[in-house]
C-alpha cells in the first residue's frame, strides 16, 4: 500500500471518528436538552430534566474523550504514526 494511500484511510478513518462523536455531542447538547423539559419525574430528589442537563451531558462528554483518545491511540499505532513516549 501506497503512503499516500494509508495517509488517505488513515484520514477518512478519522473524519468517520470525529463525524460521529460530534454528532453524539449534538444530540446530547441540544436535542435531549430541549426535550428534557417535558420530562417531569425525578431522579434521587431532583426533576429529571435539572439532571440531564447538569450531570448526564458531562458524563456523556466525559465519554467521547475518553473514547476518542483510546481510539486514536490504537488507530495511530496501526498507521505507524503513534508518538512516542519519553521516560
Amino acid at each position: 500500500m501506497d503512503i499516500s494511500e494509508r495517509r488517505e484511510q488513515y484520514w477518512r478513518k478519522n473524519l468517520q471518528i470525529t463525524g460521529v462523536l460530534l454528532a453524539v455531542w449534538f444530540v446530547v447538547t441540544f436535542v435531549v436538552g430541549f426535550f428534557a423539559r417535558d420530562l417531569t419525574f425525578t431522579l434521587m430528589g431532583w426533576p429529571f430534566s435539572f439532571w440531564v442537563g447538569a450531570q448526564g451531558s458531562l458524563i456523556v462528554y466525559m465519554l467521547i474523550i475518553w473514547y476518542y483518545a483510546r481510539t486514536m491511540n490504537k488507530m495511530d499505532t496501526e498507521f505507524g504514526v503513534a508518538e512516542e513516549e519519553d521516560e
